[in-house]
């Protein structure tokens, strides 16, 4: 155990008085709670009750420094247990410290007496030390006594920290205050998992309300007392690879046998063969009512159960979740999420606002709610793996993605249903915020609830969740890196109906520097209006790769989804814009014209001359608009659930965006994006929105293109041009291999190609890039091996040998043959 802080807490106001009441539990008959004082320099008796002949002369004060057993434990962080004759032994060695008198026997006579020294506290706080001392045999304290007073000093711990945090400055727990630090409510059970049996303690009977005399020794007896809604989490509890970790308390609902609803807290260890099957469940179980939140507290566990079990949408689900946890517990962030093999899909989260919450989360916000690698939360993956609540103080050393979420304090509440973690909740305060009992049992109670209505909602909700999942995934999950521009995205489904519908987006790089920006919106909210968006999606970026002008790409993809056995049609937005000088080409097929935020800050609607919709006429025209932007202008395409609804007319919807963009400012691409989704509110319809701020390139490739004549002297000709061409470009040293690539390349298209062929030249700041074009499909293939008799096919083993890079794509339906040879200016 790692020694930490330490809890303020006034000796005067903790100290109780010594108590004679009678105390057994596990062997010991006597317990001294210690608590920690001075500044972390003494060790205050604050509590003695049990059979006080077992030890007297318990100093008040010890010096954590000093040589006690109390001390000791306290110092190292682990238990410290001595049988008769090791406690005889300390005694004898440290005859002025602790105790001065075992039993009734002299001073410093050993006596069958043995006694535990246990360190209260967990994670980074210090409480104090458990003593606990008692006849139980030669041997001392059993194996098994051992791990129950460890845990009962765990309870213990949590009683103390309780009345810790009361003089901290926090809201004082309720009737608890006036309790002892000792609790005697409460007793021991070992369970054996491969019979049923179960050994309990009296106390343990009682508070269930089942006579002693009565118990069958069965563990479905006892389990017959809890309340049906906290099974879920008690059987969890040996559930493989969720073994119950030592000391963490669960909170549980049992109901008397004359009606009374109590509340108990277990804690326990689960004991393993050598192949981690479990065999025991040893456990503490005391009256929990004391670490319970207030009334209004527990009211609001009542209502979530309540509201949760109207929720019919995984999305309605987390909203009530979010809603009902934010508030009363004062937290500055929630947010609900799914869990997917390798991301955190989040459901709901508040505030809804991207800018106020961590970086890692806005890079991912793709849609209304982000989705985040799992991967990049180390933090989150180990509170997942132990299935447990996890508390983390402020100050702690987490990873940005979370550490954003609660620089002032975190809950992660994995949440269990159906021996499994189905999602999690995350609860985070920017103020310093420190957990007391009540509210670790309070989130505990929480998250099983919310599991279970998870699992209720996607029974329910079946149909809704895979057309989300086939939405989530055809969409791009990041776009790319451009030069010249920064480029960002937003989608938001309707508020109302399947919310899951066909609107999409895509950023599509194409060669010479050339990107294409594609809106599109499919009829209709249902999974088939998702299917036909993720082929259209595929169609588009197929026909763009493929090097066709924008009209070209429109109209294919329109003769497809004709060619579809579908009704449903679609309008598509599709911008094929030089980043090099700026040249944007737009093709509209019924849908919405972009608008342009000029550097000067005038923002307007471009009139781009339309088409019909995709999947209406097989032979339709879609004519192309040109139109030239300056670095610094902003490109927004959108569909119409942004700008048109019921309570919003189209001119009204686009005039107001406009306004937006007008007013923002283009540096933060993002925050433009955030402030116009922002102000949708209910919507009847989908929303995508693909921005782009287009900065230019300082440094423009030169390009240079020559058309291949067919003629016996062709290499000849393109050898000269080539010559020309870089000699006038500056580009010397590099020369011979550039025109030993032309040559085989071009040699290669004149003679197993028919048509035209074409060759182009581009030089950037780093590289020569020399590609011919010629109309065959077919891809060039080197041979793995060439014999030296043969006349032929060294061409692109040559190529290979003397290039960076060289390779081949689709254009056009025939295809373009590249290679790239390295340049540096200054060579």
């Amino acid at each position: 155990m790692e020694r930490g802080r330490s809890a303020r807490c006034p000796r005067q106001e903790v100290i109780r008085t010594v108590t004679s009441h009678r105390f057994s539990f596990c062997g010991a008959e006597l317990a001294a709670v210690y608590v920690i004082a001075d500044q972390g320099r003494e060790l205050h008796l604050a509590e003695l009750t049990g059979n006080r002949g077992v030890l007297y002369g318990l100093p008040a004060i010890l010096a954590v420094a000093g040589h006690s057993p109390a001390a000791n434990a306290f110092r190292s962080g682990r238990p410290l247990w001595l049988a008769p004759k090791e406690l005889a032994t300390f005694i004898e060695e440290d005859p002025h410290h602790f105790p001065t008198r075992v039993g009734n026997s002299a001073p410093n006579s050993p006596a069958r007496i043995s006694l535990g020294a246990l360190p209260l506290g967990y994670d980074d706080m210090e409480l104090g030390c458990l003593v606990v001392a008692g006849q139980a045999g030669d041997g001392g304290f059993s194996a098994d006594d051992r791990s129950l007073l460890e845990l009962y000093a765990d309870q213990v711990a949590t009683g103390l920290e309780s009345v810790a945090a009361r003089f901290a400055g926090r809201k004082a727990p309720q009737s608890h205050l006036g309790q002892s630090l000792v609790p005697d409510q409460g007793g021991a059970f070992i369970l054996e998992l491969s019979t049923g049996r179960m050994q309990a303690h009296t106390h343990v009977l009682e508070l269930l309300g089942l006579p002693p005399d009565q118990f069958d020794g069965q563990v479905e007896t006892v389990l017959a007392c809890a309340v049906p809604d906290d099974m879920p989490a008690l059987m969890a509890i040996v559930e493989p690879n969720r073994l119950a970790a030592a000391g963490q308390q669960l909170a549980f609902r049992i109901r008397r046998p004359n009606g009374e609803l109590r509340w108990l807290g277990l804690r326990c260890r689960v004991e393993v063969d050598s192949e981690g099957t479990p065999q025991r469940v040893l456990g503490v179980v005391a009256d929990a009512t004391y670490l319970r939140p207030s009334a209004d507290e527990v009211s609001l566990v009542q209502r979530l159960s309540a509201t949760l079990a109207g929720a019919a949408t995984v999305r309605e689900v987390s909203r009530l979740a979010v809603a009902a946890l934010r508030e009363p517990l004062g937290a500055s962030r929630v947010a609900v999420g799914e869990l997917e093999p390798e991301r955190l899909i989040v459901t709901s989260l508040d505030p809804p606002e991207p800018d106020a919450w961590p970086e890692v989360w806005r890079s991912e916000w793709r849609s209304e709610w982000p989705d985040v690698a799992r991967s990049g939360l180390p933090t989150l993956q180990s509170a997942l793996r132990g299935g447990h609540l996890s508390l983390w103080p402020p100050g702690a050393d987490l990873e940005p993605g979370l550490l954003g979420v609660g620089p002032g304090g975190l809950a992660v509440l994995p949440l269990p249903a159906d021996g499994r973690m189905v999602g999690v909740c995350l609860v985070g305060w920017d103020a310093e915020h420190r957990f007391g009992p009540e509210e670790r049992s309070l989130l505990t109670a929480a998250a099983g609830l919310v599991g279970q209505a998870l699992v209720r909602a996607h029974a329910l909700d079946a149909g809704h969740e895979l057309a989300t999942m086939l939405q989530r995934s055809l969409l791009p999950r990041k776009l790319p890196e451009l030069p010249g521009g920064i480029a960002v995205a937003r989608y938001l489904p309707a508020t109302a109906g399947l919310e899951v519908g066909g609107d999409w987006y895509d950023v599509i790089p194409l060669r010479d520097g050339h990107v294409a920006f594609v809106i599109g919106d499919v009829q209709g909210h249902s999974a088939g209006a998702a299917t036909i968006m993720g082929q259209m999606r595929t169609a588009v970026r197929a026909y763009a790769v493929e090097g066709h002008p924008p009209d070209v790409v429109v109209a294919r993809a329109n003769r497809l989804l004709v060619g579809m056995e579908t009704d449903l049609f679609a309008t598509c937005g599709y911008v094929d814009l030089d980043m090099e000088e700026g040249i944007a080409r737009i093709v509209r097929a019924g849908h919405l014209p972009p608008i342009l935020r000029h550097p000067d800050g005038v923002a307007e609607e471009v009139a781009v001359e339309g088409g019909p919709p995709l999947g209406v006429l097989a032979e339709a025209e879609f004519p192309m608009t040109e139109v030239g932007l300056a670095p610094g202008t902003l490109l927004v395409l959108l569909t119409d659930g942004m700008v048109e609804s019921a309570r919003l007319p189209l001119d009204e919807g686009m005039r107001r965006v406009c306004d937006v963009v007008a007013a923002a400012d283009p540096v933060d691409v993002g925050a433009v994006a955030d402030e116009l989704v922002g102000g949708v509110g209910r919507r009847d319809d989908d929303v995508a929105l693909l921005l782009l701020r287009y900065d230019g390139q300082g440094d423009r490739p030169r390009r240079s293109h020559w058309t291949v004549w067919r003629l016996p002297d062709a290499v000849l000709h393109a050898r000269r041009f080539t010559a020309r061409t870089l000699r006038s470009w500056g580009v010397v040293d590099q020369l011979d291999e550039a025109l030993l690539v032309v040559s085989e390349l071009v040699t290669n298209a004149i003679a197993h190609t028919q048509g035209e062929v074409g060759m182009d030249l581009t030089l950037s700041a780093d590289r020569l890039r020399i590609a011919v074009n010629d109309a065959s499909p077919r891809s060039p293939v080197k041979p793995l091996w060439v014999s030296w008799e043969s006349t032929g096919g060294r061409g692109l083993l040559i190529v290979d040998a003397v290039t960076a890079a060289w390779g081949s794509v689709p254009l056009s339906g025939g295809k373009q043959v590249w290679a790239e040879i390295p340049w540096r200016r200054d060579a």
